[in-house]
Parts: C-alpha cells; sequence; structure tokens
C-alpha cells in the first residue's frame, strides 16, 4: 500500500512535533524572581530581570531537599555553562533540585541589588516548596569565585522575613541552611581581595565601611549556617587566603566547617571537569570534591529522602 506525499508529510510532521514536545517538556523552567519587576530595576531588559532556572531531579531520586547555584563570573557576567548547569546536574544525580541563579551584575547594578536577588532566591524557593515537592527547611545555597562572595554574603547577610509583608514571598526568611563555597571572594577589605568583582559589586570609590561590611569573614556569627569550602593553593585569580579566613572566621564563632585545600589546580574549575567556554582543562584532584561535599551533604541530612 503505497502512502501519498501528504499523508507522508502528516506522518512526519506529527514525529516532527512530538519530538520538539519532548524536548521541550526537558526544558527546565525559567522563574522571574520579581514578576511586576526587581527593586531598582533599570529597564526590562534581560539584563534588569533576575530569573531562576529550575533543575529539578527524577522523582525516584528526589530527596525534597534544594541548593541556590550562584554561577561567578567577577559580577560582570555569568559563568552559566560550567558553574551553574553542569552543578544543577550534579546536584540533581543527587536526588537534590537546583536553581540556577542570574542576578544582576555590575557595573549596570551594584549593591545591594546582588544580595536582593540571592535573598529573594532563597525566599522563592521555600514559598514554592509545596509546588516543586520541596522541604523549605533544607535550602542550601552554592556560589563559584564571585558567585562564592554572594553565596557568602547570602550566609552572613540574611533575616527572618517580614510577616506582614503584602509579598507573602518576603515573609520567609532568606538564612540558607547550608553554604557551599568554591574558590570564593569572601574578603574584599583585605589585601587578597578579588579587585574586578569589588569594583562590580560596589563601584570604583566605595565608602570604607561599605567594603568591610562586605568582606564577609568579619560578619559570621554563631548564626551562619554551616558551610562546605574548596579551594587550591595555585590558585592566582583569587588566593586561598579568601576560604582561609572565612573558615578561621566560622571556627571561631564555632559554627561547622569542613575546608579542603587542593594543592594544584587553577581558578575557575567548577566540579572539575573542566570548562570548553573559558578553555579550562579537567583537573583529576579538584573533581574530589563533588563526592567530598555529597558526603557533607548527606551528613547535614540533604539527601535523606523525607516528605515535602
Amino acid at each position: 500500500m503505497s502512502i501519498s506525499k501528504w499523508a507522508w508529510a502528516g506522518v512526519v510532521c506529527g514525529v516532527m512535533l512530538m519530538a520538539t514536545a519532548g524536548r521541550a517538556a526537558e526544558e527546565p523552567q525559567v522563574v522571574k524572581l520579581w514578576p511586576e519587576g526587581a527593586p531598582g530595576a533599570q529597564g526590562t531588559e534581560a539584563a534588569d530581570v533576575p530569573t531562576l532556572t529550575v533543575y529539578l531531579p527524577k522523582a525516584e531520586l528526589a530527596t525534597g531537599a534544594s541548593v541556590v547555584i550562584c554561577p561567578g563570573g567577577g559580577y560582570g557576567m555569568h559563568a552559566v555553562e560550567h558553574e551553574g548547569t553542569q552543578v544543577a546536574e550534579w546536584l540533581n544525580s543527587l536526588g537534590v533540585a537546583g536553581f540556577v541563579l542570574k542576578y544582576r551584575l555590575g557595573p549596570r547594578y551594584h549593591h545591594p541589588a546582588m544580595l536582593q536577588d540571592a535573598s529573594r532566591a532563597i525566599r522563592t524557593v521555600r514559598a514554592r516548596a509545596q509546588e516543586w515537592s520541596l522541604d523549605p527547611k533544607r535550602v542550601g545555597i552554592i556560589g563559584f569565585s564571585a558567585g562564592g562572595h554572594l553565596a557568602s554574603t547570602a550566609g552572613t547577610h540574611f533575616d527572618a522575613g517580614k510577616p506582614d509583608a503584602k509579598d507573602t514571598v518576603e515573609r520567609l526568611s532568606s538564612r540558607p541552611d547550608v553554604v557551599i563555597l568554591i574558590y570564593p571572594v569572601v574578603a574584599l577589605a583585605t589585601p587578597y581581595a578579588h579587585t574586578g568583582s569589588r569594583r562590580n559589586l560596589l563601584g570604583e570609590n566605595p565608602p570604607t565601611e561599605l567594603v568591610e561590611s562586605l568582606s564577609n569573614e568579619t560578619q559570621v556569627t554563631k548564626e551562619t549556617p554551616p558551610t562546605f569550602l574548596a579551594h587550591t593553593n595555585a590558585d592566582t585569580g583569587v588566593v586561598a587566603e579568601n576560604s582561609i579566613l572565612f573558615v578561621l572566621a566560622l571556627r571561631k564563632a564555632g559554627v561547622p566547617v569542613e575546608f579542603h585545600l587542593f594543592e594544584k589546580g587553577q581558578h575557575g574549575l567548577g566540579l572539575g571537569s573542566g570548562s570548553k567556554q573559558f578553555r579550562i582543562a579537567p583537573d583529576p584532584a579538584f573533581s574530589a570534591w563533588p563526592g567530598l561535599c555529597a558526603t557533607w551533604l548527606k551528613g547535614r541530612g540533604f539527601l535523606e529522602r523525607t516528605k515535602p
């Protein structure tokens, strides 16, 4: 039996539509943090609209825990490929939901816009926990390089929310339950500061008091969340003293902390698997940190399957 060319065209189109629908179903959801516009937004372009890209694990793996992901890029760009998407996929493999944060950047924006975005991201995950089958009491944050500074800021400059806020999202706490910092920028007020990140975050001549308030090793208290850190001793882009000073502050405050300082490895290694975009080769030694972090997350209850 022969099939007319029109019937055959219909079959082909149907197959293509089914394939496209399948791909579309797999596309991660993108959520605007402020549907009506972010505070202090200078326009409505993509750069003015902070978002979360939602990566949910397979239902049979899901633990109910989640982590907001802050890619690096010196507060001037987002290194999404290897410090965002790949990180979300790694978390999903552990059964943890990953939320890649597109926060506002300098020089168009300066502090507090970036912190507003990170805080709002944590509140949003908690506010929509039931929708995504998540536990609002297990929401962490991870950051790389300048994204590590943002994550450490979220871990030291949080609030309990405003119970009387008209916006129900703002009623919830912005405190992350765990913090993960990978080769982070931290110590802005010291000789170890990453000057490019500081300039993009705060402008050319920020007040000394503001710089000191965002040198986050000085902002640690006993309320700072448990923290995991990884850095390399050979990092010349963001030197390891940033992590070391934060670790010392955590220890002084009695905050649970785990820190891994690898001997070798350049800046920006992500999961250790490298980056084609930034021409970064894989690093077998540094690629050990995700496994170490998974063990740490398990110890903190993030890998236990619980009902939301």
